[in-house]
């Protein structure tokens, strides 16, 4: 025979091995990677988590902080218009909390109901100046974020935009209202005597759109 007949071609040393050893760490990865799979089933619960941020879940957990500092701080309306008349800009800072064009300020009063329009009434307000008009908001729709701003410590650096910003404060409002005035008829006001503490942002010092955070029907 020649040579080249006889040579036997012979797998070198190491190299089977090595490629076992590769199919092993590929098979040990497969496997993890299984274990740590979690299988949804479209319209799951699991598929709709979402841990990001909840403006539900953030006016829930902070309207009960709003409602209290709001209720400790609460100034009588006599006293704030009597403050707020001799200087508008000294009441505000003493009373208030800066936000943007004017301070939030936290008032407690309690007075007949006069008209309302689209679930904002007037309030008369006993010892108050008569070319001062006090109105309370109460739904459906409760406009602005003075409760979002009543205290301070709601600020815009803490949401990734302004669109969370804006919804933070409607979730407080939406919770006021399930909180405050969901077992109230806000239809049936007129004539009843109410007593009011809440918030209104300072800027026509004769005109008082108030917020409720505890409303009481007489």
């Amino acid at each position: 025979m020649s040579a080249s007949t006889n040579a036997i071609s012979l797998p070198r040393p190491g190299k089977g091995r090595g490629l076992a050893a590769a199919i092993g760490v590929a098979v040990v990865l497969l496997g993890a990677m299984a274990l740590d799979t979690t299988v949804m089933t479209i319209g799951s619960q699991a598929e709709v988590v979402d841990d990001g941020f909840s403006a539900e879940r953030f006016g829930a957990e902070q309207f009960p902080d709003v409602q209290a500092s709001v209720e400790e701080r609460a100034v009588e309306a006599t006293e704030l218009a009597a403050a707020i008349a001799k200087d508008k800009a000294a009441a505000g800072e003493r009373y208030g909390v800066a936000a943007g064009i004017g301070p939030v300020v936290p008032v407690r009063f309690s007075g007949v109901v006069g008209e309302g329009k689209a679930g904002i009434y007037t309030v008369d307000v006993e010892g108050l100046p008569g070319d001062l008009t006090i109105r309370v908001q109460t739904g459906p729709a409760i406009n602005g974020t003075d409760l979002r701003d009543a205290t301070g410590t709601i600020q815009f650096g803490q949401f990734t935009n302004q669109i969370e910003y804006q919804n933070a404060g409607a979730a407080i409002n939406d919770e006021m209202k399930a909180q405050v005035l969901a077992s109230i008829d806000t239809g049936e006001l007129t004539g009843r005597t109410i007593a009011v503490t809440g918030v209104f942002k300072l800027i026509n010092p004769r005109n008082w759109l108030v917020t409720p955070v505890s409303l009481s029907v007489q």
